[in-house]
């Protein structure tokens, strides 16, 4: 039972060890519509395009696992974390090796006006995420894809919704200190595309400024793939 996986997962090497690139691993992408992909109709998105390349006949054949739903923020996924997982394929009956966590920026605007309250209270942010990352610990090795600079000139989103920069930068940065006191190893995509300049985000982002698109998932996909922890699985 989930006990005895717990047990066995205890012993494995600590998550910031080095992935083992002489097996194929299990890994699952779990979070909002980043890690599904909203925004590249011809890719998917970046977890989409990497599970493809895995795939391949010369790839390492991993076994990914697209576990994003649009507007998630940190409360939904950490509720349906370990369920989405347990019955699927090679997961049925072990825990996976790695776990890719990307939430936050759905808990992040401003309801109503530019002025409104949060949609989740910072604090109550805080305290979910930090529930969140301590589940996620237990069944595996952890890793945070973190959020992308929304477009502000295209807000309100859903007439309703004022995603801004600022808090953006508030949440991203409470997640990544939660990630660091973990040793949960954080990239920081909010940082590297807002030093790229206003004109390059909005050649990467989808008319609805929130997502990313065709461009900015083909980007995303690099960033990933150049990103220390992550270029090890090979």
């Amino acid at each position: 039972m989930l006990a005895s996986r717990l047990a066995a997962v205890r012993l494995r090497a600590h998550p910031l060890c080095a992935p083992s690139a002489r097996h194929p691993l299990r890994i699952i992408a779990v979070g909002d519509s980043l890690i599904y992909g909203f925004g590249d109709p011809g890719g998917g998105g970046w977890v989409e395009r990497l599970r493809s390349q895995w795939m391949a006949t010369q790839g390492p054949g991993h076994a990914l696992y697209n576990l994003g739903i649009r507007g998630n923020g940190v409360a939904q996924v950490r509720a349906r974390l370990e369920t989405e997982f347990a019955a699927r394929g090679e997961l049925r009956n072990r825990l996976p090796d790695w776990l890719v966590l990307s939430v936050g920026v759905n808990d992040s605007p401003r309801v109503g006006h530019r002025g409104g309250r949060n949609l989740t209270d910072f604090e109550a942010f805080t305290a979910q995420l930090a529930n969140l990352l301590d589940q996620a610990q237990q069944f595996g090795g952890v890793l945070f894809v973190g959020m992308v600079p929304v477009d502000e000139a295209k807000m309100p989103f859903l007439d309703c919704l004022y995603y801004n920069h600022a808090d953006q930068y508030r949440y991203h940065q409470a997640t990544k200190q939660a990630c660091s006191e973990r040793q949960i190893p954080y990239l920081e995509l909010f940082d590297l595309w807002m030093g790229r300049g206003e004109s390059w985000r909005r050649a990467h982002m989808s008319p609805d400024g929130l997502h990313p698109n065709v461009r900015g998932y083909q980007a995303l996909l690099q960033d990933v793939l150049n990103w220390e922890p992550f270029s090890q699985f090979g």
